[in-house]
């Protein structure tokens, strides 16, 4: 293992375990391990690793970032025009009890989020939920990670839910309708829209002493409704722009969207509603205090992980992962193709619950291709290469459930809870996600196994 390997190792380990440890420096670690690997890779520590500042601004996800911060400002507006309030008692009007407003939470955000980006997703609900909550007394916790795991879920569901899947889809040839039915089988969308099942059955069973009943004591009055059309114009204008691909995904010759497209989007809007407010009150008060209110922890946080988990791919562990497993080919025996399939989903999971799933799925899509072939001409029997792209994306997507700062969505909802004053330990978090993602995870690998194998 070469040097520079090494050393990514111990700072990536040694990071994750200060912010599992100690959630309320999560940012400080997260920036100061930046800051580790770029003086590393500036200063020539390691020959074969060159890391300066413009790389590491480079591998900031400017998009999440800007939509993070776009909706946050659209949501302070949405929240203070107690829209939440008024939604919260439309959704207990209807479910009532808190067992069931979890589920439906859940389940919506799924919905929404086969087609929204997680973060978004979880931004834009979020607030319905804390609304629920105050008006029952309850803590907000529960609710939000379940809303959290549920959008990233999701993501696998179609086409435009997620990055990994639009890398799968370019790397397979598979187009939007592909992962409904491809080759006359039932694509990713069946088989996640099993793991949200079960995974819903989970919520429910955790919550199922959570019955009493819940009933509306007034209706809350909303004044201005302009906050609210302004996010559902963020969802329906993010829906409609997940159906324009990326340059990476485009034919030749095909008209492509920015890579900040999303980001814009939620910025404009935060923007109208920033000028909208300034009119209404003719101050500029309000204003001030939404750009205030953006999370800046949460977004210092995201910034420095993306820069660690960009180091750690210059540094070689990625492409060290898919050199090992590239070696587990075998005999090309079914035995050993459902050895070589299962060490791919439950090692996808396991390591994208630490490192970003995307360059990680990037690097393991050919790994995987070339795995299907060898097994293929090892044993005489032919390997669909959907089951081990689509037993990959299974795996990577839904692995960032497992943990806190395993996915931006879940890293957002705990700092959406860190500013209603509520400190969510990594074990609480993982009380919930964990049982949820096993149950999602297992439904989806025997699926695919009995799909495609």
């Amino acid at each position: 293992m070469e040097s520079q390997t090494v050393f990514a190792l111990i700072v990536f380990v040694i990071t994750y375990v200060l912010m599992f440890s100690f959630q309320n420096i999560r940012p400080h670690v997260s920036i100061a391990s930046a800051f580790i690997f770029v003086i590393a890779g500036s200063l020539g520590l390691f020959p074969e690793f060159r890391y300066t500042w413009m790389d590491a601004l480079r591998e900031i996800d400017w998009n999440v970032i800007m939509m993070i911060s776009g909706t946050m400002g659209t949501v302070y507006f949405f929240i203070d025009s107690k829209m939440p309030g008024l939604l919260s008692d439309m959704l207990i009007e209807h479910v009532h009890s808190v067992q069931w407003m979890v589920v439906a939470m859940s389940l919506f955000a799924g919905l929404v989020s086969a087609f929204v980006d997680n973060v978004a997703t979880v931004l834009m609900l979020a607030p319905v939920a804390l609304a629920v909550c105050k008006r029952l007394r309850i803590s907000p916790v529960p609710a939000i990670i379940c809303i959290s795991v549920s959008s990233n879920l999701q993501g696998a569901a179609t086409l435009v839910g997620d990055t990994t899947s639009i890398l799968l889809g370019k790397a397979a040839g598979l187009d939007f309708m592909d992962f409904f039915f491809v080759d006359g089988k039932p694509g990713m969308f069946w088989v996640t829209e099993a793991g949200a099942l079960a995974a819903t059955v989970i919520i429910w069973w955790m919550f199922r002493y959570d019955k009493a009943r819940i009933d509306v004591e007034g209706t809350t009055i909303v004044e201005d409704r302009v906050p609210a059309f302004l996010l559902l114009a963020t969802i329906l204008t993010l829906i409609l722009a997940s159906f324009v691909p990326y340059k990476d995904s485009a034919a030749p010759g095909e008209f492509y969207k920015p890579e900040i497209t999303n980001g814009m989007i939620c910025m404009i809007y935060f923007l109208i509603a920033l000028a909208h407010q300034t009119d209404k009150d003719k101050s500029l008060d309000k204003a001030l205090q939404a750009i205030r209110e953006i999370d800046y922890y949460t977004l210092a946080l995201l910034a420095g992980l993306f820069v660690v988990i960009g180091g750690i791919e210059r540094a070689g562990v990625i492409d060290l992962i898919g050199q090992t497993l590239a070696k587990l080919g075998g005999s090309g025996s079914r035995g050993s193709i459902f050895m070589v399939y299962t060490v791919i989903v439950w090692m996808s999971v396991l390591l994208s619950a630490f490192i970003d799933n995307i360059p990680y799925t990037a690097t393991m899509l050919p790994v995987v291709a070339v795995l299907a072939d060898q097994l293929s001409k090892a044993g005489g029997v032919y390997v669909n290469p959907n089951l081990m792209y689509f037993g990959l994306l299974a795996g990577a997507t839904l692995g960032g459930n497992l943990t806190p700062i395993g996915a931006s969505a879940n890293i957002t909802s705990i700092g959406i809870l860190r500013k209603e004053g509520c400190e969510v330990s990594s074990g609480t978090f993982m009380k919930y996600s964990i049982p949820f993602t096993l149950a999602a995870v297992m439904t989806g690998y025997v699926m695919i196994w009995e799909i495609w194998m």
